[in-house]
């Protein structure tokens, strides 16, 4: 979850403040935002998600990073996002003392009211622009819904919407997924069960 910070904040400022708070922030375009509390639902997907990731690719070059750690998408420090969920298959990243991964092949945002037009709209953008990247998802915590975006071309991409009792391909990793395992331990409904969206 994020809150915006109010005003131009140049990138110098922003590595200040990054060194002397205790909150993360996220950075684009001279505005920052604060990453805060999410519901418990957010927090067991993304645990779902990084726990079945993390063993799948156990022992293989790919590496799995949560939402401690800092993604460059495009490259530099503008912009500077936190992901749920990361996979990186460059070493570089995940080298002793890394704090930021630059070549993300898998990046997945659980979406939540206060989030889900950034992360459908700039973020999008931002990770649709990163050259590394293979497939981007987005997992809504209102209803079970998934959403991949996987990489065609250098400029297309395919977006498959997934809902309960389906599998989901995440073709970056070889990985089929069951949505039900997405949402274990949640009570989050089917789609069909509610009527509003995120």
């Amino acid at each position: 979850m994020a809150l915006q910070r109010e005003h131009w904040i140049s990138l110098e400022k922003y590595h200040e403040i990054e060194r002397t708070s205790e909150i993360k922030y996220e950075y684009s375009d001279g505005r920052i935002y604060a990453m805060s509390g999410g519901t418990f639902e957010h927090s067991q997907i993304a645990i779902n998600l990084s726990t079945i990731l993390n063993a799948h690719l156990y022992g293989k070059m790919c590496r799995v990073a949560n939402s401690d750690m800092k993604v460059l998408p495009l490259g530099g420090e503008n912009p500077s996002y936190f992901p749920d969920v990361t996979v990186t298959c460059n070493p570089d990243d995940y080298q002793r003392g890394s704090t930021a991964i630059r070549s993300p092949r898998l990046i997945i945002e659980v979406l939540s009211p206060s989030t889900a037009s950034k992360d459908r709209g700039e973020k999008l953008r931002a990770y649709q622009a990163c050259a590394s990247l293979d497939e981007y998802v987005m997992v809504s915590s209102h209803h079970q819904e998934v959403e991949v975006y996987h990489r065609e071309g250098a400029d297309k991409w395919t977006l498959t919407r997934y809902r309960h009792e389906q599998v989901v391909t995440l073709a970056s990793v070889d990985l089929m997924l069951p949505v039900a395992d997405i949402y274990a331990q949640t009570d989050v409904p089917p789609l069909g069960s509610i009527l509003s969206t995120d």
